[in-house]
């Protein structure tokens, strides 16, 4: 279905909990019927969660038991900010937005099948009511995107895949896009490639273990630029580890959360740096070094094979996004273990988007091609059994 542009603006609340980014996009169909769409970032705006509310939804993902009251009320409050954050970010730009897509706050989300009440069930939920943004903004909003995957009998995540095929492949270069959020995820697009050949996976924590590592010790939400990491020293013996574990081993597609990589699992973390020695610094240090090695050694372990990359000095391009390519140290980190493998390690920034507002691009696109009815999932990336339309449109 072709149409002339639209105004969409994409939301995004990621695993760290930290905050709402929204890119505000102008997005057409192109000349050709069926062609990739053309996507315009025109503008990003990012707003921090106020501290009681952020509290409340890292209460609720790690929760034990939490009330149905409660529940109720974190989606309706979120809702109600979700629509002020694109209330701001229209008005900062002087555009009238005619879509909204909505990611919400993930709370759970359960991409491999477990055994519930005699059957065996996957399960995501995210929250932040689409009503709400509706009535507010008068306009359509899609949400709910990751439930159509996992009926399909994907993993629901990831789901950013498709917008990097759509702006990032290349005919000449192969790219390596990777997301430094809460999660870190990769997509793995060699030259010229088909959507069929796209890899795509959680490669495990990014910025998830270090800020709740920080928060625990130094009482702030993150490690600014990486000062923290820069003083301590990296207990290798832990970091070798933790990527012993399951996790780390096991073949795409798959993915993670803070099921995975939660509070439970940082209190185990930081009680084998404080076995081996460490300070405070160094606890910090660890878990920025356990991303960087988490995502090299999924490199080496996956990617290279998938890229065709024969021998070094390949013509491979690693593009960091999210906020962890704001952490100096990580990406020096990152630099050390990939450079010598023949990558060239750039930032999202160098290909036109800013590294935070991605993953809130990806969403923009992902309502729009459910709006025009096109599947938004990547196959090879979520392991579906088919293409699907994805989310949930509220009027």
């Amino acid at each position: 279905m072709m149409g002339k542009a639209m105004i969409v603006a994409g939301v995004m609340s990621g695993t760290s909990a930290d905050g709402v980014d929204v890119a505000v996009c102008r997005i057409d169909a192109g000349r050709v019927e069926g062609a990739a769409p053309r996507i315009k970032l025109l503008g990003h705006s990012a707003f921090r969660y106020p501290k009681a509310v952020r509290a409340a939804v890292l209460g609720a993902m790690d929760a034990k038991a939490i009330s149905v009251a409660e529940l109720s009320r974190l989606n309706w409050r979120l809702g109600e900010i979700y629509a002020d954050c694109v209330e701001k970010a229209a008005a900062r730009l002087g555009v009238k937005v005619g879509l909204v897509g909505c990611h919400g706050q993930t709370i759970y989300h359960q991409g491999v099948a477990a055994r519930c009440l005699g059957a065996s069930v996957r399960a995501t939920w995210q929250v932040g009511e689409a009503s709400v943004i509706a009535e507010r903004l008068r306009v359509p909003v899609v949400s709910d995107f990751r439930p159509a995957d996992l009926a399909a009998g994907g993993q629901g995540a990831p789901l950013v895949p498709m917008l990097d095929f759509v702006m990032f492949r290349s005919a000449r270069v192969t790219r390596v896009l990777q997301n430094l959020g809460g999660i870190g995820n990769l997509t793995a697009l060699p030259a010229g490639c088909s959507a069929d050949r796209v890899m795509a996976f959680d490669t495990g924590p990014a910025n998830m273990v270090i800020d709740a590592c920080m928060e625990r010790l130094f009482g702030r939400g993150y490690d600014r630029g990486g000062a923290v990491a820069r003083r301590g020293r990296v207990l290798s013996d832990v970091v070798r580890g933790v990527l012993r574990e399951g996790y780390f081993s096991a073949l795409p597609p798959k993915s993670c959360g803070r099921e995975e990589f939660g509070e439970g699992f940082v209190s185990r973390f930081i009680d084998a740096c404080r076995r081996a020695g460490g300070s405070d610094a160094d606890v910090v240090a660890t878990a920025t070094a356990l991303t960087a090695e988490s995502v090299v050694d999924a490199y080496r372990r996956f990617v290279w094979a998938h890229v065709g990359q024969a021998a070094p000095l390949a013509k491979v391009e690693f593009v960091a996004a999210g906020g962890g390519a704001k952490n100096a140290t990580l990406m020096g980190m990152l630099r050390d273990g990939l450079e010598p493998l023949g990558v060239r390690v750039r930032l999202m920034e160098e290909l036109g988007v800013p590294a935070q507002a991605k993953e809130a691009v990806a969403f923009a696109l992902l309502a729009w091609l459910t709006w025009h009815r096109r599947p938004g999932n990547v196959m090879a990336a979520t392991g579906a059994g088919r293409a699907v339309v994805l989310g949930k449109v509220t009027f």
